[in-house]
């Protein structure tokens, strides 16, 4: 992997994504009509998803045969309950996690991490590896292999932290020969935490890749591709080698944290591939109160490719061994790895 450089620090991106789509749970609600009609609730959310869905080509998704096989479900006697089922089939026909309907009663979710094997288990870092582990902020860390690893897992991109945190923790771990950054069964959370992780990780400002976003009534109309920049920081960074685990539950702005790392040479992608979702959800309000998001953008590599569907491969695979709990061989490799 080569390093790209460029000028700005953590660049246009900021102004054009982070200003707007900062979290991946942001609504953004738009006057409408109140109405408790099915026929209206249902035309008004599969319109919204034609004109403002970023990923239909990508997924190769016919989605006015998707209003042909639903719109007949309907009928103007039917409860609440039957009507959100029949919405959030329709919304679950984009494969997309960041795709969700929401009622007072229910939400409905694709599940993606679901899908596939697991590949993290928490009680087998806390009690065979880190059984004194510390926690600073969102982060649970500790001495691995002799203290020659650093290990410092970060469950949720939601999970705010403070330079001062950072600095302790790499201060800390400045002598070890490698550090196990651990990002399985992250689901995402706040896009300006990526930037603020991997300037700590990289010696020079570099740009990771590009933000497009749909605007306009075609399926494929995409305004232009803008830089997506990470800067570096200007005191306490730690470029000797990381391993970043990631599993089918890294999704999200976990998974634009690993297409981004593609861009930072001493950052090697270990476990399972991501789940995807490398686009920010925008979202709003039903006629009847109900509210729904949907991806609105996408995030691709330098070379323009998309990992929203399929997610981000790991450069070194492993698997988590099920049938023996006191042993995480993802972690195990890692270490290999950096001790190597």
């Amino acid at each position: 992997m080569k390093k790209k450089k460029h000028k700005n620090r953590i660049g246009a991106v900021l102004v054009i994504v982070l200003i707007s789509f900062t979290a991946c749970e942001m609504f953004f609600f738009e006057k409408n009509i109140s109405s408790r009609d099915p026929f209206v609730n249902f035309d008004y959310l599969w319109s919204e998803i034609d004109r403002k869905y970023s990923y239909f080509e990508l997924k190769n998704i016919d989605w006015d045969q998707v209003k042909t096989t639903y719109r007949p479900m309907l009928s103007d006697s039917m409860g609440e309950e039957a009507l959100f089922d029949v919405m959030a089939a329709m919304m679950l026909e984009l494969r997309d996690d960041h795709s969700n309907l929401k009622a007072p009663f229910n939400v409905a979710r694709y599940n993606l991490a679901l899908k596939k094997p697991a590949n993290y288990h928490v009680r087998t870092i806390q009690e065979y590896y880190l059984p004194g582990g510390m926690s600073t902020g969102p982060f649970f860390h500790g001495f691995i292999a002799d203290s020659l690893v650093a290990y410092i897992r970060y469950s949720s991109f939601s999970s705010n932290f403070s330079s001062q945190q950072l600095n302790y923790l790499l201060t800390r771990y400045e002598k070890t020969r490698g550090l196990i950054f651990d990002l399985r069964e992250n689901g995402g959370g706040d896009l300006l935490n990526v930037p603020l992780l991997l300037e700590r990780f990289s010696e020079e400002k570099v740009q990771v890749g590009y933000v497009m976003s749909r605007n306009g009534v075609a399926h494929d109309d995409f305004g232009e591709m803008k830089p997506f920049n990470i800067g570096t920081h200007d005191s306490i960074k730690y470029t000797k080698q990381v391993a970043v685990l990631t599993d089918r539950g890294s999704y999200s702005a976990t998974t634009m944290f690993a297409v981004a790392t593609k861009a930072i040479p001493n950052i090697t992608l270990m476990g399972d591939t991501t789940g995807g979702g490398g686009g920010m959800p925008n979202g709003g309000q039903l006629p009847n109160g109900w509210t729904y998001r949907f991806t609105i953008n996408q995030f691709l590599d330098m070379d323009g490719k998309n990992y929203a569907e399929n997610g981000v491969p790991p450069d070194v695979v492993a698997q988590f061994n099920w049938s023996d709990l006191s042993k995480d061989e993802i972690l195990e490799k890692a270490v290999d790895f950096l001790l190597e």
